[in-house]
Protein backbone atom coordinates (compact mmCIF):
# COMPACT_ATOMS: atom_id res chain seq x y z
CA UNK A 1 0.00 0.00 0.00
CA UNK A 2 1.48 3.32 -1.06
CA UNK A 3 2.39 5.86 1.59
CA UNK A 4 1.74 8.73 -0.82
CA UNK A 5 -1.32 10.59 0.50
CA UNK A 6 -1.25 13.41 -2.06
CA UNK A 7 -4.82 14.52 -2.76
CA UNK A 8 -5.07 14.65 -6.56
CA UNK A 9 -8.64 15.90 -6.51
CA UNK A 10 -7.86 18.84 -4.24
CA UNK A 11 -4.81 19.75 -6.28
CA UNK A 12 -6.85 19.62 -9.49
CA UNK A 13 -9.79 21.78 -8.38
CA UNK A 14 -7.48 24.35 -6.81
CA UNK A 15 -5.63 24.67 -10.09
CA UNK A 16 -6.68 26.49 -13.22
CA UNK A 17 -7.31 23.46 -15.41
CA UNK A 18 -10.55 22.42 -17.14
CA UNK A 19 -13.64 21.32 -15.22
CA UNK A 20 -13.37 17.95 -13.54
CA UNK A 21 -16.25 15.74 -14.71
CA UNK A 22 -17.75 13.38 -12.16
CA UNK A 23 -20.39 10.74 -11.56
CA UNK A 24 -22.71 10.19 -8.58
CA UNK A 25 -22.76 6.69 -7.10
CA UNK A 26 -25.69 5.55 -4.94
CA UNK A 27 -25.63 1.80 -5.53
CA UNK A 28 -23.66 1.29 -2.29
CA UNK A 29 -21.72 -1.63 -3.71
CA UNK A 30 -17.93 -2.07 -3.98
CA UNK A 31 -18.07 -3.88 -7.33
CA UNK A 32 -20.22 -1.13 -8.82
CA UNK A 33 -17.92 1.56 -7.41
CA UNK A 34 -14.83 -0.22 -8.73
CA UNK A 35 -16.39 -0.55 -12.19
CA UNK A 36 -17.50 3.09 -12.28
CA UNK A 37 -14.07 4.30 -11.18
CA UNK A 38 -12.59 2.85 -14.39
CA UNK A 39 -15.02 4.45 -16.86
CA UNK A 40 -13.04 7.63 -17.45
CA UNK A 41 -14.74 10.04 -15.06
CA UNK A 42 -12.36 12.31 -13.18
CA UNK A 43 -14.12 11.80 -9.88
CA UNK A 44 -16.73 9.61 -8.26
CA UNK A 45 -19.08 10.61 -5.43
CA UNK A 46 -19.97 7.90 -2.91
CA UNK A 47 -23.22 9.03 -1.33
CA UNK A 48 -23.92 8.46 2.35
CA UNK A 49 -26.82 10.91 2.54
CA UNK A 50 -29.41 9.47 0.16
CA UNK A 51 -27.96 5.98 -0.40
CA UNK A 52 -27.93 2.99 1.99
CA UNK A 53 -24.30 3.45 2.97
CA UNK A 54 -22.65 3.21 6.36
CA UNK A 55 -19.01 3.41 7.47
CA UNK A 56 -18.27 -0.21 6.58
CA UNK A 57 -19.90 -0.11 3.14
CA UNK A 58 -18.05 3.11 2.31
CA UNK A 59 -14.79 1.55 3.51
CA UNK A 60 -15.34 -1.37 1.12
CA UNK A 61 -15.94 1.04 -1.76
CA UNK A 62 -12.86 3.09 -0.92
CA UNK A 63 -10.82 -0.10 -0.94
CA UNK A 64 -12.36 -1.20 -4.24
CA UNK A 65 -11.59 2.10 -5.96
CA UNK A 66 -8.14 2.66 -4.46
CA UNK A 67 -6.25 1.48 -7.54
CA UNK A 68 -8.54 3.15 -10.07
CA UNK A 69 -7.87 6.43 -11.86
CA UNK A 70 -10.95 8.26 -10.56
CA UNK A 71 -10.65 10.45 -7.49
CA UNK A 72 -13.24 9.68 -4.82
CA UNK A 73 -15.42 12.11 -2.88
CA UNK A 74 -17.51 10.88 0.06
CA UNK A 75 -20.72 12.51 1.28
CA UNK A 76 -21.68 11.81 4.91
CA UNK A 77 -25.36 11.91 5.86
CA UNK A 78 -24.72 15.04 7.92
CA UNK A 79 -21.82 17.18 8.98
CA UNK A 80 -20.76 16.55 12.55
CA UNK A 81 -17.41 15.85 14.17
CA UNK A 82 -18.15 12.19 15.01
CA UNK A 83 -19.13 11.17 11.48
CA UNK A 84 -16.31 13.19 9.96
CA UNK A 85 -13.75 11.55 12.26
CA UNK A 86 -14.89 8.09 11.19
CA UNK A 87 -14.93 8.92 7.49
CA UNK A 88 -11.47 10.47 7.63
CA UNK A 89 -10.03 7.51 9.55
CA UNK A 90 -11.20 5.02 6.89
CA UNK A 91 -9.30 7.03 4.29
CA UNK A 92 -11.76 9.51 2.80
CA UNK A 93 -9.82 12.64 1.89
CA UNK A 94 -12.54 14.54 0.04
CA UNK A 95 -15.67 15.19 2.09
CA UNK A 96 -18.81 16.79 0.68
CA UNK A 97 -20.95 17.92 3.60
CA UNK A 98 -24.67 18.47 2.90
CA UNK A 99 -26.97 21.17 4.24
CA UNK A 100 -24.46 23.77 5.42
CA UNK A 101 -26.63 26.82 6.06
CA UNK A 102 -24.42 29.06 8.18
CA UNK A 103 -20.80 30.15 8.47
CA UNK A 104 -20.90 28.89 12.06
CA UNK A 105 -21.64 25.35 10.87
CA UNK A 106 -18.96 25.66 8.19
CA UNK A 107 -16.45 26.72 10.86
CA UNK A 108 -17.39 23.70 13.00
CA UNK A 109 -16.74 21.45 10.02
CA UNK A 110 -13.37 23.08 9.43
CA UNK A 111 -12.39 22.32 13.02
CA UNK A 112 -13.63 18.74 12.65
CA UNK A 113 -11.09 17.95 9.91
CA UNK A 114 -8.16 19.43 11.84
CA UNK A 115 -6.26 17.84 14.71
CA UNK A 116 -5.87 19.78 18.00
CA UNK A 117 -4.88 22.31 19.04
CA UNK A 118 -6.33 23.99 15.93
CA UNK A 119 -9.28 21.61 15.55
CA UNK A 120 -11.16 18.84 17.31
CA UNK A 121 -10.50 15.74 15.19
CA UNK A 122 -9.75 12.75 17.39
CA UNK A 123 -6.11 11.74 17.17
CA UNK A 124 -5.25 8.36 15.66
CA UNK A 125 -2.39 7.54 13.32
CA UNK A 126 -2.82 3.75 13.21
CA UNK A 127 -5.70 3.97 10.76
CA UNK A 128 -6.24 3.34 7.07
CA UNK A 129 -5.91 7.09 6.49
CA UNK A 130 -2.36 7.00 7.86
CA UNK A 131 -1.62 3.72 6.04
CA UNK A 132 -1.67 1.94 9.41
CA UNK A 133 1.20 4.04 10.71
CA UNK A 134 3.40 3.93 7.61
CA UNK A 135 2.88 7.56 6.51
CA UNK A 136 5.77 9.62 7.91
CA UNK A 137 4.53 12.46 10.14
CA UNK A 138 0.90 11.76 9.18
CA UNK A 139 -0.59 13.77 12.04
CA UNK A 140 1.12 16.95 10.84
CA UNK A 141 0.52 16.29 7.13
CA UNK A 142 -3.07 15.09 7.12
CA UNK A 143 -4.98 18.37 6.96
CA UNK A 144 -3.25 19.74 3.88
CA UNK A 145 -4.38 16.65 1.96
CA UNK A 146 -8.02 16.86 3.08
CA UNK A 147 -10.53 18.68 0.91
CA UNK A 148 -13.53 20.01 2.83
CA UNK A 149 -16.42 20.83 0.52
CA UNK A 150 -19.57 22.40 1.97
CA UNK A 151 -22.90 22.12 0.20
CA UNK A 152 -25.14 25.15 -0.25
CA UNK A 153 -28.69 24.02 -0.96
CA UNK A 154 -31.21 26.14 0.95
CA UNK A 155 -32.60 29.66 0.90
CA UNK A 156 -30.91 30.26 4.26
CA UNK A 157 -27.50 29.32 2.86
CA UNK A 158 -28.14 31.40 -0.25
CA UNK A 159 -28.48 34.47 1.94
CA UNK A 160 -25.13 33.82 3.64
CA UNK A 161 -23.07 32.49 0.76
CA UNK A 162 -20.36 35.15 1.09
CA UNK A 163 -19.84 34.35 4.77
CA UNK A 164 -19.82 30.60 4.22
CA UNK A 165 -17.35 30.78 1.34
CA UNK A 166 -15.07 33.01 3.40
CA UNK A 167 -14.68 30.53 6.27
CA UNK A 168 -11.04 29.55 6.73
CA UNK A 169 -10.75 25.80 6.24
CA UNK A 170 -13.55 25.50 3.70
CA UNK A 171 -11.71 24.33 0.60
CA UNK A 172 -14.58 24.36 -1.90
CA UNK A 173 -18.33 24.90 -2.20
CA UNK A 174 -20.84 22.61 -3.89
CA UNK A 175 -24.32 23.66 -4.97
CA UNK A 176 -27.24 21.25 -4.52
CA UNK A 177 -29.80 22.38 -7.13
CA UNK A 178 -32.57 19.93 -6.18
CA UNK A 179 -32.77 20.92 -2.53
CA UNK A 180 -32.19 24.55 -3.45
CA UNK A 181 -35.11 24.36 -5.88
CA UNK A 182 -37.35 22.92 -3.17
CA UNK A 183 -36.26 25.58 -0.69
CA UNK A 184 -37.10 28.29 -3.23
CA UNK A 185 -40.55 26.83 -3.87
CA UNK A 186 -39.78 24.87 -7.04
CA UNK A 187 -39.86 21.28 -5.76
CA UNK A 188 -38.71 18.90 -8.49
CA UNK A 189 -37.78 21.74 -10.85
CA UNK A 190 -34.04 22.43 -10.53
CA UNK A 191 -34.10 23.96 -14.01
CA UNK A 192 -36.56 26.69 -13.02
CA UNK A 193 -35.23 30.16 -13.97
CA UNK A 194 -35.13 31.37 -10.36
CA UNK A 195 -33.12 28.32 -9.35
CA UNK A 196 -30.68 28.64 -12.24
CA UNK A 197 -30.24 32.31 -11.39
CA UNK A 198 -29.55 31.42 -7.76
CA UNK A 199 -27.03 28.75 -8.79
CA UNK A 200 -25.14 31.17 -10.98
CA UNK A 201 -25.21 33.80 -8.21
CA UNK A 202 -23.72 31.36 -5.70
CA UNK A 203 -21.05 30.31 -8.19
CA UNK A 204 -20.02 33.89 -8.86
CA UNK A 205 -19.78 34.69 -5.14
CA UNK A 206 -17.77 31.55 -4.38
CA UNK A 207 -15.36 32.25 -7.22
CA UNK A 208 -15.04 35.84 -5.99
CA UNK A 209 -13.95 34.41 -2.63
CA UNK A 210 -11.23 32.45 -4.42
CA UNK A 211 -12.76 29.04 -3.76
CA UNK A 212 -13.58 26.25 -6.26
CA UNK A 213 -17.26 25.57 -6.96
CA UNK A 214 -19.02 22.38 -8.02
CA UNK A 215 -22.49 21.09 -8.87
CA UNK A 216 -24.51 18.00 -9.86
CA UNK A 217 -26.95 18.05 -12.77
CA UNK A 218 -28.26 15.24 -14.94
CA UNK A 219 -29.41 17.74 -17.57
CA UNK A 220 -26.63 17.55 -20.16
CA UNK A 221 -27.35 20.99 -21.62
CA UNK A 222 -27.28 22.52 -18.15
CA UNK A 223 -24.07 20.65 -17.35
CA UNK A 224 -22.47 22.07 -20.50
CA UNK A 225 -23.59 25.53 -19.41
CA UNK A 226 -22.02 25.16 -15.97
CA UNK A 227 -18.79 23.89 -17.50
CA UNK A 228 -18.81 26.90 -19.82
CA UNK A 229 -19.29 29.17 -16.81
CA UNK A 230 -16.12 27.76 -15.26
CA UNK A 231 -17.44 25.43 -12.57
CA UNK A 232 -14.42 23.56 -11.25
CA UNK A 233 -16.06 20.16 -10.78
CA UNK A 234 -19.35 19.00 -12.27
CA UNK A 235 -21.16 15.69 -11.73
CA UNK A 236 -23.11 14.90 -14.89
CA UNK A 237 -24.92 11.67 -14.05
CA UNK A 238 -26.04 9.14 -11.43
CA UNK A 239 -25.34 5.42 -11.51
CA UNK A 240 -28.91 4.47 -10.56
CA UNK A 241 -30.39 6.52 -13.40
CA UNK A 242 -27.88 5.17 -15.90
CA UNK A 243 -28.54 1.56 -14.94
CA UNK A 244 -32.31 1.93 -15.02
CA UNK A 245 -32.25 3.78 -18.34
CA UNK A 246 -29.96 1.24 -19.98
CA UNK A 247 -32.00 -1.70 -18.71
CA UNK A 248 -35.31 -0.11 -19.73
CA UNK A 249 -33.99 0.79 -23.18
CA UNK A 250 -32.69 -2.75 -23.74
CA UNK A 251 -36.01 -4.30 -22.71
CA UNK A 252 -37.92 -1.88 -24.94
CA UNK A 253 -35.90 -2.99 -27.94
CA UNK A 254 -37.27 -6.50 -27.39
CA UNK A 255 -40.87 -5.47 -26.89
CA UNK A 256 -43.11 -8.08 -28.47
CA UNK A 257 -40.23 -10.47 -29.02
CA UNK A 258 -41.81 -13.13 -26.78
CA UNK A 259 -45.47 -14.12 -26.65
CA UNK A 260 -47.47 -13.08 -23.57
CA UNK A 261 -44.59 -10.93 -22.34
CA UNK A 262 -42.20 -13.88 -22.23
CA UNK A 263 -44.15 -15.91 -19.61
Amino acid sequence: MSTDITNRFKRAILGEGPSRIGLWSSLADPCAAELLSTTGFDWLLLDGEHAPNDVRSLLAQLQATAAGPADVVVRPPYGDAVRIKQFLDIGAQNLLIPMVDTPEHAAELARAVEFPPVGVRGVAAQTRAGRWGDVPDYLNRAREQICLIVQIETRAALGRVDEIAAVDGVDAVFIGPSDLAASLGHLGKPGAPEVVEAVEHVASRVRAAGKPVGILTVDEQQAARYIELGFDFVAVGMDTMLLRRAASDLRARFAGAAPDGGR
